[in-house]
């Protein structure tokens, strides 16, 4: 009897191939995000139940961060607003749904996770949960912006930092920035919830989702000139993405697969300028 490839399988074999034999894409044009006003806030739990997702926006399918290849597994997400917060949700299709750190501020990168980038001007907000809820978030500045006897000499800039030129082999052409990460996002709200079993592989999940509030009054660091409630029209730069450190055969795989909005043309997601312009629409 003939067998049948599985669709699944046969796709991610395809974005496999086309991952090594297609080049880079020089990504020229970034992807607009329409972000919707809501009357009654969700329930931040991570079920996604709530009506504002259900009448969303939801984003097309994440493309691969260098090639601008579609993910194969499906994974999308949506933004909704009031003049209180900013609302994200992520949807991610996963048959092995996998967490491994618990403590906060740990380095969520090496866990299969969802990100969010927020960027101003001269400062960039980075936030990733795993499938575990735990939360990794950074302030990051850029060395030309930073004032040390000025805005930025406040005692949340005393605590562990680290620098960044760039991830891999590319260099951002502003230069260096510096990560605060003791600075937590004042009235950040984020929840998981898992639809399957977490490091279990002897079932199949159908994957997981991630919710999250963040608060306008906690983006003044990234976005100072921002309007303290936004009105519709005003639009921002954010970047939504998912890494997964393994591929259709569960081995784990060194980089990991990276999904994005917008495809960067480079395996760094620290490029705000190819963040997507997120619009506030009525």
């Amino acid at each position: 009897m003939r067998r049948r490839i599985p669709f699944v399988a046969l796709f991610a074999c395809l974005n496999l191939f086309l991952n090594l034999w297609i080049p880079p894409v020089i990504a020229a044009e970034y992807p607009v995000l329409s972000s919707h006003y809501i009357s009654a806030p969700p329930v931040v739990d991570g079920q996604l139940d709530d009506v504002c997702w259900h009448e969303a926006h939801w984003s097309d399918i994440f493309v691969d961060l260098v090639h601008g290849t579609p993910a194969w597994l499906d994974s999308r997400c949506a933004m909704e607003w009031d003049e209180r917060a900013l609302y994200i949700a992520f949807r991610f299709e996963e048959p092995n749904v996998t967490a491994n750190l618990t403590e906060r501020d740990a380095p969520i990168y090496m866990d299969d996770d969802a990100e969010v980038f927020i960027a101003g001007p001269d400062a960039y907000y980075e936030l990733e949960i795993n499938a575990f809820g735990t939360v990794y978030e950074v302030l990051w500045i850029w060395d030309d912006a930073f004032d040390p006897q000025g805005a930025h000499a406040g005692a949340e800039f005393s605590g562990r930092t680290m620098r960044l030129a760039g991830i891999g082999s590319h260099r951002h052409p502003r230069g260096m920035r510096t990560g605060f990460l003791d600075w937590d996002l004042p009235g950040l709200v984020t929840a998981v919830r898992i639809q399957g079993t977490v490091n279990d592989d002897t079932d199949v999940d159908e994957g997981w989702t991630v919710e999250v509030a963040i608060p306008w009054t906690g983006l003044r660091r990234i976005l100072p000139d921002a309007p303290m409630s936004p009105q519709p029209g005003w639009t921002f730069r954010a970047d939504c993405s998912r890494f997964r450190h393994r591929d259709s055969a569960g081995r784990r795989i060194d980089p990991p697969n990276g999904w994005a909005l917008g495809p960067h043309g480079q395996f760094d997601s620290h490029m705000p300028e190819k963040f997507a312009r997120v619009i506030c629409a009525p």
